[in-house]
């Protein structure tokens, strides 16, 4: 299988702060990998060195690499915007902008490429078909977003991803502050989305990571503790605290 990220010796410190410690992973391509631990553990600081958004806050510090696609995106010659279109995201609320469903989408497409109005239709389409809100926002594209529930508007906050055509959508607690429906079919759709993407997504429900994540990572106050295919590491952990965590005895 064809690895999309590799993560070696990753330090990461805010401040005097020692947040992520020598963090070594792979991700294989296509595939929904799962991060898990208790709140603070550095599973949503580890995402954000990803696509780098933690460069936005002024204390932090990286060391060692990570590799999209065998190029370190810690080199000084990488073009952060460019990144951040290949590795989309999807935050834990919700987060249209205050346009209509159409504006939302045509957003990313229309600051990077300028298409014309027919191609964008076009992309504005794909990408809600590719969310799966397509059926049910056809004929009300010009309505604003945030008429939407909840649910609606995450599925369209993967729709604005998609319409960038990344390769990587980082799914930070997306579907916490959803109810359940909501929440199945964000499931659904991220195991067809993981035909044509890359899914690293951030998770407290245990449930949720063995429903739909084929790779699954415990981290621990700042360290990957075990990594390894979901059924296994849910089935036969190697660490005894993987197994006080999965089974609710940890703390």
């Amino acid at each position: 299988m064809t690895t999309k990220f590799e993560v070696n010796e990753l330090q990461l410190h805010y401040g005097e702060f020692h947040a992520l410690k020598q963090i070594s992973l792979s991700i294989p391509e296509r595939s929904v990998n799962a991060l898990i631990g208790p709140s603070g553990c550095g599973k949503s600081t580890f995402l954000r060195t990803l696509n780098r958004m933690n460069d936005m806050i002024s204390s932090v510090r990286v060391d060692g690499e990570i590799k999209l696609s065998g190029t370190n995106i810690y080199d000084t010659g990488m073009d952060v915007e460019e990144l951040r279109k290949r590795v989309g995201m999807v935050f834990q609320q919700p987060n249209p902008f205050p346009k209509s469903i159409y504006e939302n989408v045509a957003f990313g497409p229309r600051l990077h490429r300028k298409p014309g109005r027919k191609e964008l239709d076009e992309i504005v389409e794909k990408s809600l078909r590719g969310a799966s809100l397509w059926d049910e926002v056809k004929d009300d594209l010009h309505k604003s977003a945030l008429g939407l529930s909840g649910g609606q508007q995450q599925r369209l906050c993967i729709a604005r991803a998609l319409a960038v055509n990344p390769e990587v959508l980082l799914m930070d607690e997306s579907t916490s502050a959803l109810d359940p429906i909501s929440t199945l079919k964000i499931e659904e759709l991220i195991q067809e989305l993981k035909k044509d993407y890359t899914i690293v997504m951030v998770t407290h429900n245990m449930h949720q990571a063995a429903r739909v994540s084929d790779y699954t990572t415990f981290f621990l106050n700042g360290e990957v503790i075990e990594s390894s295919p979901t059924e296994k590491l849910f089935s036969t952990p190697v660490d005894h605290r993987t197994e006080q965590y999965i089974t609710g005895r940890f703390g």
